[in-house]
């Protein structure tokens, strides 16, 4: 399977590389190296999570973050990645306005 990641999605990674940056130099890059890990496993998993407002939701190993994405045709589309402890509202219309 292939993985194509959206631009919303990539500006949600970059938001969590810069707020984990702020509380300690190195932590942003380690961030990033687990979602990039958790994202490069949905090669092999995409689909197997449950659905959460209508997403796939795949939690991330390390952080509490959550990878939203849905599968089309043999390609896995992430279309959020967010913070886990943001109240379920937000999350719901985060994705519905995404």
């Amino acid at each position: 399977m292939r993985i194509e990641i959206l631009p919303e999605a990539r500006d949600d990674l970059l938001a969590g590389f810069w707020f984990y940056e702020r509380q300690g130099r190195g932590l942003g890059a380690y961030f990033r190296d687990s979602l990039d890990r958790d994202i490069e496993s949905l090669c092999q998993l995409g689909g197997v999570h449950s659905v959460v407002f209508g997403y796939h939701r795949k939690l991330s190993r390390r952080f509490p973050f959550a990878i939203y994405y849905r599968i089309e045709e043999d390609v896995v589309r992430i279309r959020a990645i967010l913070d886990c402890r943001k109240r379920p509202s937000w999350i719901r219309r985060r994705l519905r306005g995404a």
